[in-house]
């Protein structure tokens, strides 16, 4: 039998271990940013074209290679942090392997110029897929500037599985925060199409905080400082309330590099107790010193796991030290002024029958508001007769409608949280959240199918400033959210002013949906639904009522009107079910 097993070419290894180490334009920042670090530089520039799919550049200002060094950095497993097997659990560097630039130039145009302080010239580089075509004497400054032309030029179905510009940028700024919030001493720069969009010269870890956050973050901060003779931890936590429910702003590192630990996690949230709800993720940028012979980082391609040899330790600790933190900056306050609302709401609630004046004067603007629009979704969408309308839903859903129009019960309310109304076969559970966000999100298809969203003009016109990330993914999207209402201008520098809001939402709410419209596109955005579609779905989701909203009866009947008016009334815009019907039969059961 002739033998089958064969040395791969050089090349084809190389692209394969490209494809556990470089697998975005965010790979590529990572990797990089990592040798400009262990390089010793104190200012890092990135420049970027095209979300990194064109250029990727980082220019550093640290001690530079030597011209065989040079050579050398693009070969496999080519390293000067490691020189036997020990030295793998004692690293105190970012990179350590030696195939970040190696498997780099396997997929990319690769220009490379460095010089040493003790140089008067330096040396280039060129390598394009593997093969170094130029190297050569120049001038440059001392350091490195490394330059990333045409990523995955040479594995098009690599290429093909990137996402679009704005969730490749997104992915690389990322990548970029998990080492400029821990390396406040070093001062970044960073480039996207000729637009600026970090600028962070030296400083403390609050401020870099607050420079990549914005300022609001600044009074929502609460230190952590704890230290045993085992290990320390430094940072800081968020206040319960700046909690949300994307799990982003989560930033822990071990040694300074950054870790993802779903049982350290745990640790942090469990210390909040019952500070948070299930549904939201505390802030926090967390560093954790420990001896590194207790910890193995060389458990996966992209370092972001380790393993500890006392991991429970460590657990408790950080849950302590977290706990600590919590009680010394003063949340008991918090805590004490939420349980004397909750008395407070019990007490009004005795005598409920005699609603105050007050009371119903809100209730009266509610009423007011939801009958408006009631009013402009009645005239778009139910120009049809009601039993044109109900002939074009199933048979089942048929009979649900014609039961709800021929039975006038009062709807009523049960928890805050659902709506109940009766039926010629039984009754009918709404979720109000659902319903709502059912009703929205149709609306918003047809505002951006139409270009016809209704607006109310802001007295005031409101600035706004976003991160990078976030200021990207509007001012791609302000067209679509000018149809459906808004009127939002450009302002730059990472700023908008909003002139028009859709006329459902209520005026004092500008920052607060734009803020929770954001969050939930971010969480969609991977699935490639398109803007049109991804932004339907988020700010219905962002703006529809809430858990826990008591409404009046005109406002139950109104989400019953309009739901039904609905092209599927059943389903929210992710699918959970937003109507049960209960039957007399299935109820009669109950009580055999």
């Amino acid at each position: 039998m002739a033998d089958i097993i064969q040395l791969l070419p050089e090349s084809i290894a190389n692209q394969i271990a490209a494809g556990e180490v470089i697998q975005r334009p965010a790979s590529v920042i990572k990797e990089l940013l990592e040798n400009s670090i262990d390089a010793g530089s104190t200012e890092i520039e990135i420049i970027l074209k095209d979300s990194g799919k064109s250029l990727i550049q980082v220019v550093d200002n640290g001690k530079g290679m030597s011209e065989t060094d040079a050579r050398l950095s693009f070969e496999r497993h080519a390293t000067s942090k490691i020189r036997e097997a020990a030295d793998l659990f004692k690293i105190n560097t970012m990179g350590f392997r030696g195939e970040a630039l190696a498997s780099i130039a396997s997929i990319a145009h690769v220009e490379l110029k460095t010089r040493t302080a003790d140089k008067e010239v330096g040396t280039r580089i060129v390598i394009n897929g593997s093969q170094i075509e130029t190297q050569e004497i120049c001038q440059t400054p001392k350091g490195s500037s490394i330059a990333v032309k045409n990523l995955f030029f040479n594995v098009p179905a690599r290429r093909n599985f990137l996402k679009t510009d704005a969730t490749e940028l997104s992915k690389i700024l990322e990548e970029f925060k998990r080492i400029a919030l821990i390396k406040p001493e070093i001062f970044f720069k960073v480039y996207h199409n000729g637009t600026e969009l970090y600028y962070l010269p030296t400083s403390n870890i609050r401020q870099r905080v607050v420079s990549i956050f914005g300022k609001k973050y600044n009074e929502k901060l609460l230190p952590v400082q704890e230290e045993t003779d085992a290990f320390s931890v430094q940072g800081f936590v968020g206040q319960a309330d700046s909690a949300k429910k994307s799990r982003g702003e989560q930033y822990l590192f071990v040694n300074e590099r950054f870790i993802k630990s779903n049982y350290l996690n745990h640790a942090i949230r469990l210390a909040y107790g019952d500070l948070l709800t299930k549904d939201v993720h505390p802030f926090y940028v967390l560093n954790l010193n420990i001896d590194p012979s207790q910890i193995d980082i060389n458990v996966h391609p992209t370092k972001h796991e380790i393993k500890f040899q006392e991991e429970r330790i460590v657990y408790n600790f950080l849950n302590v030290a977290i706990k600590h933190a919590l009680g010394k900056y003063s949340l008991r306050p918090m805590i004490d002024f939420e349980a004397e609302r909750q008395f407070e709401h019990v007490q009004s609630s005795i005598g409920r029958d005699i609603p105050s004046r007050e009371y119903s004067k809100a209730g009266k603007q509610e009423i007011d508001k939801w009958s408006s629009l009631y009013d402009e979704i009645k005239e778009n969408q139910i120009s049809k007769t009601d039993d044109t309308i109900y002939r074009s839903a199933a048979t089942e859903e048929g009979s649900l409608h014609s039961s709800l129009d021929k039975i006038k019960s009062k709807p009523f309310q049960i928890h805050n949280n659902y709506i109940v109304h009766q039926i010629k076969s039984g009754f009918v559970l709404i979720h109000q959240c659902y319903a709502h966000e059912r009703i929205l999100y149709e609306k918003y298809k047809n505002c951006l199918s139409e270009g016809q969203g209704s607006s109310q003009k802001l007295l005031f016109p409101i600035t706004l400033n976003y991160t990078p990330e976030r200021y990207t993914l509007l001012i791609n999207m302000v067209d679509e959210l000018n149809h459906i209402g808004y009127d939002i201008e450009n302002f730059g520098d990472n700023s908008i002013i909003v002139h028009a809001t859709p006329a459902e939402l209520e005026e004092n709410s500008t920052e607060d949906t734009l803020d929770k419209f954001l969050e939930a596109y971010e969480s969609n955005i991977e699935f490639q639904l398109g803007i049109a579609e991804n932004l339907a779905r988020s700010l219905a989701k962002s703006t529809s009522i809430k858990k826990g909203k008591r409404l009046t009866e005109e406002e139950m009947q109104s989400i019953i009107d309009q739901l039904f008016a609905c092209q599927n009334p059943y389903v929210n815009s992710e699918g959970k079910k937003s109507i049960v019907t209960y039957e007399l039969s299935e109820i009669e059961n109950l009580f055999k």
